[in-house]
């Protein structure tokens, strides 16, 4: 409805701009020498060439408006999302830039209306007179808005409120702890989750700390790659698929979080896999995908896609563990290597001694040795130093 309501529209604007080209014409024809002289055109005539430059530009302005559809509704999208990160004070300062541009093209109407009498003989009056608003409104208005949004500390000092502006400026780009205007950006960015992330359950956790910001995205073909879990022969599988519609279930209860239905995106309905689908849409919503996934988590730096790893943040939050430093382990089994014994933390890290094998089942005091960090995890190596 509206894509024909706006094709009509921009057809007689179309129209308009001809008959207005088709009076220029008739001037230049019958006042000039553009002809030769004087030339006399009958009415019929005039009618038939009137018909012609309305026909030809509203065709043309009919033919480009799909095209200028679709150009619009990008610029919506974009403004759309500029929006997400403009402060309130941004907002009245383009408001009120926009209101100022308004004003100053009505007062300028008010000036060259008595200058388009002059021209009376030359073109409509009325037709030129609307036509030179219409392009003078959206100029001003759209400089205004503009401005106003751009440059709201100095228009309000120009005003007088020197202190406002002060204040404004600080609220917007930086407060008394360094929390800017950009962070507060980065604050709204959406996060889309991943299959692994909710049968992880971890994020439910992180996100009662209250640490994950902005809103969460759950896309509708995460759900379905659940169901599909939960509905596998393999019984491993099985209980994963329904832990994690269990999880989902208590982020929609707790959170009141809904699933992000994808239809309207057509550039995801021809991609096959999962994985590629969330960071499509990761791109088309400037988001970051929450994921433990570490091929995932690969993929997406490839892709230039942001992600945030539960993984990585759980390492990040383990206690540091220096080399030379002593603990208390428990040794659970053997290593690779035949004299190598196990233990783990209560984070799960992994604990490879040297010389421990003999000692498995028992609690031994250990000296560390050296730590690997990975984006898979973390591992320590030590060797046994006494019984406890």
């Amino acid at each position: 409805m509206f894509r024909r309501f706006f094709r009509a529209c921009f057809t007689f604007l179309g129209a308009l701009i001809g008959y207005e080209c088709f009076a220029l014409c008739r001037y230049l024809v019958t006042q000039t020498d553009f002809a030769g002289g004087n030339a006399a055109i009958t009415k019929a005539e005039e009618t038939w060439f009137a018909a012609f430059f309305v026909i030809i530009f509203g065709v043309i302005f009919f033919r480009i408006a799909p095209a200028l559809t679709r150009q619009s509704r990008k610029v919506a999208d974009n403004i759309g999302n500029d929006l997400q990160g403009i402060s309130p004070n941004e907002l009245i300062g383009g408001t009120l830039g926009l209101v100022i541009g308004l004003v100053i093209a009505f007062l300028m109407t008010r000036i060259y209306q008595d200058v388009t009498r002059i021209y009376q003989d030359v073109v409509n009056q009325k037709t030129l007179y609307l036509t030179i608003t219409i392009c003078m409104y959206l100029t001003l208005g759209f400089l205004g808005a503009v401005v106003g949004n751009k440059k709201i500390s100095e228009l309000l000092a120009m005003t007088g409120g020197r202190k406002a502006a002060t204040q404004v400026k600080t609220q917007v780009e930086e407060n008394s702890y360094g929390y800017n205007a950009k962070d507060k950006k980065s604050a709204r960015i959406p996060k889309i989750l991943d299959t692994s992330v909710i049968i992880d359950g971890r994020i439910l956790e992180i996100m009662k700390t209250g640490f994950l910001e902005g809103p969460i995205v759950i896309p509708e073909f995460v759900l379905v790659e659940l169901r599909h879990i939960a509905d596998s022969s393999d019984g491993l599988k099985r209980n994963r698929g329904r832990r994690g519609l269990d999880i989902l279930k208590k982020i929609q209860t707790e959170y009141g979080i809904e699933i992000y239905n994808t239809d309207s995106e057509k550039a995801l309905k021809e991609i096959p896999e999962v994985d590629v689908k969330l960071l499509k849409l990761a791109q088309i919503m400037k988001g970051k995908v929450v994921t433990n996934d570490f091929n995932l988590n690969k993929v997406a730096g490839i892709k230039g896609v942001a992600v945030l790893n539960i993984n990585e943040l759980a390492n990040a939050l383990k206690p540091m563990v220096i080399p030379g430093e002593a603990m208390t382990v428990t040794l659970i089994k053997q290593g690779k290597d035949r004299s190598q014994a196990v233990a783990y933390l209560d984070d799960g890290t992994m604990i490879v001694v040297e010389d421990g094998r003999s000692r498995i089942g028992e609690t031994v005091q250990i000296n560390v040795t050296s730590v690997l960090q990975t984006a898979a995890g973390r591992m320590i190596f030590g060797k046994m130093k006494e019984y406890v």
